[in-house]
């Protein structure tokens, strides 16, 4: 029997790994461009809507805690193959999209790279939390 005390425990883990080099504006940015991308195709992921005592509402967020790691280049270049290889829900951030403007440009920008010359600065995995763990091989947990 559970109680409303009780913390709840995920199988399942939400990361970034954002490549160590950014600036924080950019740390923040990529950040947030790449979980939007995890809570509009798995809506699982996705808790319920919020409300204030007099009655607010307020948009629903993540159901578990977003995790945030950092690593080199190899490491991301590491990560997104390992990820790929496993067939996890995946988000890309490349360097080229702080040269474009809209969407349209961001897609069309990751597009004209194949995947194994992607000039990686962030990707967000979700899936099963050892296999995450797996895949963040080599990463460390963002300051």
């Amino acid at each position: 029997m559970t109680s409303e005390n009780t913390p709840v425990r995920f199988d399942t883990k939400i990361a970034v790994l954002l490549r160590q080099d950014l600036e924080s504006w950019q740390r923040l940015n990529v950040t947030a461009f790449l979980v939007s991308g995890l809570g509009s195709e798995l809506p699982e992921v996705i808790g319920e809507p919020y409300a204030d005592a007099d009655g607010t509402p307020y948009l629903p967020m993540f159901r578990q805690l977003v995790l945030v790691f950092e690593g080199t280049k190899e490491t991301l270049t590491a990560a997104h193959a390992r990820a790929l290889s496993r067939s996890l829900p995946l988000s890309v951030f490349t360097s080229d999209l702080f040269a474009t403007g809209n969407d349209r440009d961001n897609r069309a920008a990751v597009r004209a790279v194949p995947k194994d010359q992607l000039d990686l600065v962030g990707l967000a995995v979700y899936g099963p939390r050892n296999t995450v763990d797996k895949i963040l091989k080599g990463a460390r947990m963002h300051p």
